[in-house]
């Protein structure tokens, strides 16, 4: 009971500093009082969920369950649970509430509260009608309803989304689980970053650590911070990278079934655009596509999945590369790839210690200098069941 309490306690000085830190206007004339409004009794939610009804159900994740809900008020909420045996305890759970008080953006979920009440943890938040990404990309009946145009809107939202978090945020944030499933889709299909209980704060004009403790989904994660727990906002680069890829394809980083030459995405994308076929990425399922965009996406991908990490593109030139007309794209080098053994394959040394991490930061030039160039003004649609 008493660590209850002191849970308790920390989580309510946590929230009273979060929103006093959230930059609005209104903040000082609401009282620090207001701040228990953000927590929601164990007994509401159980009304709001029909007691946590498997019909309620959203999903499950490393975290836990999540279930929908609707308050006295009306309002549709999407509610997690920290599951009595998951690996992730208070600390993620504080860590997540004190990050996402501190956010505001558009492309990021918003945290409405929380409940802390016997054994229970929970985070409330607003309700996304359209799930996660991955339930659309993956389903082969729900994926063709997701139109290039959406997926694009998906992409650059998730770019804004990122460079909020890399460089406009109160404190530089990272990520490290960036994935399908936890892009979250509005009733228009808007793109929002869910899911901070991995996140690491970067305070004052750090802009990478070492750390020993490895956590992150297989298939995403960057082979410098894989192999040798080197972690910095390039970490997260990569994981958008294999995403872009993702929805170019509407497949995951990893099946198996599709045979040997296609079972890896990285893979076989590096192999398509070594050969100048890699618009054969994109998905069947899409009736229209606009080729040069697609294209340009695909190469963005690579970009960003570089197993050099200084060769890889930060959010703000990726955003700026997105919102301009007209721009040029090098050349990707070669992508750190995940071997059917397990082992990350890089063209860095095989050990790392932090004397040497520079060799990651400042690496030599890869000497690719060869220039793609693209015309946003000259994109246009095409069937893409033409030809196949």
């Amino acid at each position: 009971m008493n660590n209850n309490m002191g849970i308790f306690s920390r989580l309510r000085s946590c929230l009273r500093c979060g929103r006093a830190g959230s930059g609005s206007d209104d903040v000082e004339d609401e009282g620090a009082g207001d701040s228990w409004d953000l927590f929601f009794e164990l007994q509401t939610l159980q009304v709001a969920t029909d007691s946590f009804s498997d019909l309620n159900k959203l999903g499950h994740g490393g975290f836990g369950p999540v279930y929908k809900g609707v308050l006295p008020n009306g309002q549709e909420v999407a509610i997690k649970k920290l599951s009595l045996t998951s690996r992730q305890g208070v600390r993620e759970f504080t860590n997540e509430v004190r990050l996402l008080l501190k956010l505001q953006h558009k492309n990021l979920v918003m945290l409405l509260g929380c409940c802390v009440e016997g054994p229970e943890k929970m985070l409330v938040y607003e309700y996304l009608p359209n799930k996660s990404l991955d339930y659309i990309l993956f389903n082969k009946e729900k994926s063709p309803s997701l139109h290039w145009t959406q997926r694009f809107q998906i992409i650059i939202g998730v770019i804004r989304g990122l460079l909020y978090l890399h460089e406009e945020a109160p404190i530089r944030i990272i990520h490290r689980d960036i994935k399908a499933s936890n892009i979250l889709l509005d009733e228009k299909l808007n793109p929002k970053i869910s899911d901070f209980g991995l996140a690491r704060l970067f305070p004052g004009d750090d802009t990478h650590l070492n750390t020993f403790r490895i956590s992150g989904t297989h298939g995403y994660m960057a082979p410098e911070y894989a192999m040798h727990g080197y972690l910095s906002v390039k970490a997260d680069v990569f994981s958008f990278g294999v995403l872009v890829l993702e929805i170019v394809s509407g497949r995951k980083v990893t099946e198996r079934k599709l045979g040997e030459e296609k079972s890896d995405l990285l893979t076989y994308t590096w192999n398509l655009f070594q050969t100048g076929r890699q618009l054969e990425l994109v998905d069947e399922s899409l009736d229209t596509c606009n080729l040069s965009e697609a294209s340009i996406c695909i190469q963005m991908g690579l970009l960003c999945c570089q197993a050099i990490v200084a060769d890889r593109p930060d959010m703000n030139a990726l955003h700026l590369m997105m919102s301009n007309d007209s721009f040029t794209l090098p050349r990707p080098g070669k992508p750190g790839l995940q071997g059917r053994g397990g082992r990350w394959t890089t063209t860095t040394s095989s050990a790392l210690t932090s004397t040497d991490a520079t060799t990651l930061t400042n690496p030599k030039p890869s000497g690719t200098s060869s220039i793609e160039e693209y015309s946003r003004n000259s994109m246009s649609f095409s069937s893409m069941n033409e030809g196949r």
